[in-house]
């Protein structure tokens, strides 16, 4: 077991977990363009007492993750994690002696599809929630069918925006992973915060530093690039700020451009496919200067460690722990579950160091806990019963800190660790035939420990 888990700590890339998205962007503009964060409101009219898919023996739940298709390879250890959990609790005697089944409606990753699938799920299979509700277009087409029937959905896999809400009791809507708007708050006050500049990266930056903000003109982009704006405004920093729009194909004149105005960092508002062409365009330029982005952009897959540049350091937000004495625990909590999943060997091996793995595993969990307060409040499981026990208090968030739905809040986990890119040459860990000398090991490592956005604003 002490070597698999050292297995899962190097395949575990990303160390936090992706959100699924779509990308769109357009061309890039030398002027900057602002945008406003709006506070969703919540319309639900459904029973808020209202129960279904719960019998004396199941529970049943559903999602429309893909399994097939180019989204497959997100959509099968996402589920996969989630059922892993479900055999987990079943095992072990269900909650209440209810057993939990999850009934999966591929959405091939299509908004429209997607409502489609959502408003089966909920009128025909009857489930009693949506569990891991699957990504940024079934997401946003569905969110206020949700508050409409009041069906309880728990972890959005995605982060855009309108997932926010501020106070609002009694709301069907649980996200788990860091809204957009916080992500982009969060580096952007890492960025200008942190005592990393300087040779020895250890000064802070300069009150007067232009600061250069590259985003994709999407809902991702433009979700982060508001809480960037936020940011600025909050730390005084709005005046020394350029924002370009950038696609893969004028990506190099807008880093050319950042590069003749004298930036001294850039932040990346942008998921994987876009950060990737982006750190290439920057190594191109070298323009060497630190790089703060997304929580979705740390996964080594989206770095080609034969362009990186110490002195061009990337620095990326994480939602998860897995160096902390809790985190190396749940790692091995995790590794034991998908070990008792009805998996085969090669399968189980493959989603040890998944992070879509890691995040149906996260969104079971949390759903599990639900559960879990009902039943100990000895409380018949109903919609109203089960959001009123998420409520109670913070959840805890395996690997990671705590999400809370305490008083109607609505905006995921709003606390992170902040991680830095890094690679040395060694021996692959994945063969054991042959041992290596030139296999680059590349990691994303916790520099700084979980924090919030007011604890990262009140540092000197």
């Amino acid at each position: 077991m002490k070597k698999l888990i050292v297995l899962v700590l190097t395949l575990f890339v990303g160390v936090v977990l992706t959100a699924c998205t779509a990308v769109t962007t357009t061309n890039t503009t030398a002027t900057g363009t602002t945008s406003t964060a709006s506070t969703t409101t919540v319309t639900t009219t459904g029973e808020v007492d209202y129960v279904q898919g719960i019998t004396d023996t199941t529970i049943l739940v559903g999602n429309t993750a893909t399994v097939s298709g180019d989204y497959a390879f997100i959509g099968l250890p996402f589920n996969e994690g989630i059922k892993a959990v479900f055999k987990a609790v079943n095992d072990a005697g269900g909650i209440d002696g209810r057993m939990i089944t999850l009934v999966n409606r591929d959405d091939g990753f299509n908004g429209a599809t997607g409502l489609v699938n959502t408003e089966a799920l909920v009128e025909e299979d009857e489930v009693f929630a949506l569990v891991g509700h699957f990504g940024t277009p079934t997401v946003g087409a569905t969110i206020s069918y949700i508050q409409e029937t009041g069906v309880p959905m728990v972890y959005a896999a995605t982060g855009i925006n309108a997932l926010y809400f501020a106070e609002t009791p009694e709301n069907p809507v649980m996200a788990v992973q860091p809204i957009y708007l916080t992500d982009g708050r969060i580096m952007a006050a890492r960025a200008f915060q942190e005592a990393v500049y300087g040779a020895e990266e250890d000064e802070l930056l300069p009150a007067t530093a232009k600061i250069g903000v590259l985003y994709t003109n999407d809902d991702v982009g433009n979700s982060i690039k508001a809480g960037i704006e936020i940011e600025a405004e909050e730390l005084n920093r709005a005046n020394y700020m350029t924002y370009l729009a950038v696609n893969a194909d004028t990506v190099g004149s807008a880093v050319n451009y950042l590069k003749g105005t004298g930036v001294s960092v850039v932040i990346l508002a942008m998921n994987q496919a876009p950060f990737a062409y982006t750190l290439s365009a920057m190594h191109n330029a070298a323009l060497n200067v630190p790089v703060f982005t997304s929580y979705v952009n740390a996964d080594i897959t989206a770095v080609n460690h034969a362009e990186f540049n110490e002195a061009r350091p990337i620095y990326t937000n994480a939602w998860v722990d897995i160096y902390s004495e809790k985190g190396a625990l749940d790692v091995q909590t995790f590794v034991a579950t998908i070990a008792n999943a009805d998996l085969t060997d090669a399968q189980k091996l493959s989603y040890y160091g998944n992070s879509f793995a890691i995040a149906g595993y996260i969104a079971a969990t949390v759903f599990i806990e639900g559960l879990k307060r009902v039943a100990a409040n000895d409380e018949d499981l109903t919609w109203a019963s089960y959001i009123a026990a998420m409520e109670e208090g913070p959840i805890d968030i395996p690997m990671g800190g705590t999400v809370d739905f305490s008083d109607g809040k609505r905006w995921g986990i709003a606390a992170m660790s902040l991680l830095k890119y890094g690679f040395v040459l060694g021996d692959n860990p994945a063969t054991t035939e042959v041992t290596e000398t030139d296999w680059a090991i590349e990691s994303f490592a916790k520099v700084r420990e979980i924090q919030t956005i007011e604890e990262i604003e009140a540092q000197d």
